[in-house]
């Protein structure tokens, strides 16, 4: 007797890949609409735009969802890394939803609308579609060192254009407070920052909606040889 056929498990809606990518998009062009608009009050430095946090990682964040729009606007499976880029994308962004309503609070040159599409909005759907949406597998937690390299080395740069040319984008990165409370500010944000790493790494184990992209079977196994009687 053959093996019993398992029925497939259901892939991957069109709407959602079309979702990702349309808010992909929309964020980038917010993103760009905001530069665009401080050009003419003399915030035209690209460098000192991206410096902040919020801008940046929402720039990386919104490509990291457009590709995997695109990944499932095709039915195939992410690659193990694009997994974990987009675990620490969540990650990065559930901080600056947090820094920035429960630190910095309603600062910053923007419109109030541009910041409540990038501090809370943005942040809150990546979350749901993440923990929604389980096209992920659980995350191996030996892997989760690797949400510190990209904020570490964001902190280094800006720490050093803040002794180098005063620039820094905000008021608790100043070299003027001291070795010891900027050492102390960088801990605190590491230890957020394994936090929410920590509850996206357990949010990765929870199969809320489960779907599993198909690719189309093999030459191999379309071939079929019948039985000789």
């Amino acid at each position: 007797m053959s093996p019993p056929v398992r029925p497939p498990r259901p892939s991957m809606p069109t709407s959602t890949g079309v979702l990702r990518m349309v808010v992909g998009i929309v964020v980038i062009g917010v993103l760009v609409y905001t530069y665009v608009l401080g050009i003419p009050a003399g915030r035209a430095d690209p460098f000192d735009y991206f410096g902040y946090f919020t801008n940046l990682t929402s720039l990386l964040a919104a490509g990291m969802l457009i590709a995997v729009g695109a990944r499932t606007l095709r039915d195939r499976r992410p690659p193990a890394w694009l997994h974990l880029a987009r675990g620490a994308a969540v990650t990065a962004m559930i901080v600056v939803a947090l820094i920035y309503n429960l630190v910095v609070p309603g600062t910053g040159t923007a419109p109030g609308w541009v910041s409540v599409t990038l501090h809370l909005a943005f942040p809150l759907l990546l979350l749901v579609d993440w923990l929604v949406i389980a096209d992920r597998p659980p995350l191996e937690w030996r892997r989760i060192w690797l949400v510190l390299p990209y904020p570490l080395l964001w902190l280094g740069v800006t720490l050093v254009r803040g002794v180098t040319d005063g620039w820094v984008p905000y008021g608790f990165l100043l070299p003027s407070r001291g070795v010891a409370q900027l050492a102390a500010t960088v801990g605190l944000l590491m230890a957020t920052l394994l936090v929410c790493a920590s509850l996206v790494w357990a949010m990765s184990r929870i199969r809320v909606f489960e779907v599993a992209p198909q690719t189309p079977p093999s030459i191999g196994s379309r071939l079929r040889v019948r039985p000789t009687r």
